[in-house]
């Protein structure tokens, strides 16, 4: 390709990051206790308008991957099999110099990835790129140990289960790749949603001479403790729904201090178990509020065409006010957003699975996010985020205590320091 051609090629995928929106995985917001879960860890997947090319067309490839890529320990020197894979079908090969689009995985199996990620496909055919999918470390078929719960139980290898090591992954797999193909000369954009779009954040400023850009999408860069503001999150998820309907947007506000007042009268676990229609008797009013603050915030973060879930919720809402309470009016809203089942399990979002089992380690070691929200114009109760309950929580969990490392970030022309949480036990962290 002559250098004319290869540079309105680069611009043409320049041009890529302000024309085309991905279709990502959505940010997942962890509840603030360590030890539950909630709705949007299951990755309930939103409705998309276009999905990865059909699976005959991918090839699986595994990368014989170092445990370590930082120290010189024993342990060090171990190796696992790391899972990508390879769509080819419209890539204009390595002569040509065709770019390469790299999906970072993030907290789940690429197997789940498939059926939410559009953009790498949807574009590929135009810019001649070659697709390659990488799976994120302890995830999948990427686990060094067996499971990921015998990963997580295992207190010598663990510590490897960080951001930092899997971009030294990606980074080792492109260069295979690129190697492989005789592709040196492809330009690599790394794309990612929500963690994963972190990591393509990170992975272009820390690996700037592999990678030409990167493409975050709903990506919580800054959301760490100096930085960004705990009430970040339901500030948004509350706009959303007042800017839908003020009248849905006030029942919900309302709608907490009554289920306490019920919840508080003689028998007014069960009343509300009723009036919810929940399949097991409510424990606390929390169960209930949990399960409501995750169908309404996940709405709100999934609210893709063509339902539109917060204008689905609010329209069975405003819609049932005539002769119902507010408790009666919420229901409407579970009904509406849930499908009319025989019974709704508020529990159903707290099962373990590989994805809350190993996010719930990236929170605890690393990824110490303070979400949080006051009564401040949100139309949720006060429920500030509690470091030393979160630090409590993961001890807890995990048996070690966090400790505090400070570190330095650039943005908008300033210093900005935050802190993470690394385990004594967190070997590599870099």
């Amino acid at each position: 390709m002559d250098s004319l051609g290869y540079s309105s090629q680069l611009l043409s995928l320049l041009f890529l990051f302000f024309s085309i929106s991905a279709s990502a995985t959505p940010f997942n917001i962890p509840r603030l206790g360590v030890g539950t879960t909630r709705r949007t860890w299951q990755h309930d997947q939103p409705q998309t308008t276009s999905s990865s090319s059909d699976t005959e067309d991918f090839k699986t490839f595994y990368y014989t991957q170092p445990l370590d890529h930082f120290n010189y320990r024993p342990d060090s020197y171990t190796t696992f099999q790391q899972r990508y894979l390879i769509n080819s079908k419209y890539w204009g090969g390595a002569d040509s110099n065709a770019p390469i689009f790299a999906y970072l995985g993030a907290e789940e199996s690429l197997d789940v990835d498939f059926s939410i990620i559009g953009f790498l496909n949807d574009n590929a055919l135009q810019f001649k790129a070659l697709q390659l999918y990488i799976e994120h470390r302890f995830y999948g078929k990427s686990i060094p140990s067996g499971s990921m719960k015998e990963a997580l139980k295992n207190e010598s290898t663990r510590g490897y289960f960080n951001s930092a090591q899997a971009l030294a992954d990606y980074a080792a797999v492109l260069l295979h790749v690129k190697k492989n193909l005789s592709a040196e000369n492809s330009p690599v954009i790394v794309i990612g949603g929500s963690y994963g779009g972190m990591l393509a954040a990170w992975f272009r400023l820390k690996y700037p001479h592999i990678v030409l850009g990167s493409l975050a999408s709903s990506a919580p860069i800054l959301y760490f403790e100096g930085i960004a503001p705990q009430v970040g999150y339901y500030s948004i998820v509350t706009k959303d729904f007042k800017e839908t309907s003020q009248s849905c947007y006030e029942t919900i506000r309302q709608s907490w201090a009554e289920i306490d007042r019920v919840a508080s009268t003689p028998h007014g676990l069960s009343t509300l178990s009723k009036r919810f229609n929940t399949c097991g008797q409510l424990n606390t009013s929390d169960d209930l509020k949990d399960y409501l603050d995750s169908i309404i915030t996940s709405a709100a973060q999934y609210n893709h065409p063509p339902e539109y879930p917060v204008s689905v919720i609010c329209r069975a809402i405003d819609g049932a006010a005539v002769g119902n309470d507010t408790l009666g009016q919420i229901y409407a809203g579970v009904v509406a957003d849930k499908g009319n089942q025989s019974c709704y399990d508020v529990n159903e979002f707290n099962y373990p699975t590989e994805t809350n089992e190993g996010w719930k380690w990236q929170k605890c070691s690393e990824m110490v996010m303070p979400i949080g929200h006051d009564s401040n114009g949100s139309m949720f109760p006060p429920s500030p985020f509690n470091l030393n309950e979160f630090i409590n929580d993961c001890k807890s969990l995990y048996g070690v205590q966090p400790r505090p490392h400070w570190v330095t970030t650039y943005y908008g022309g300033r210093v900005c320091s935050s802190k993470l949480f690394l385990y004594d036990d967190s070997f590599g962290a870099n």
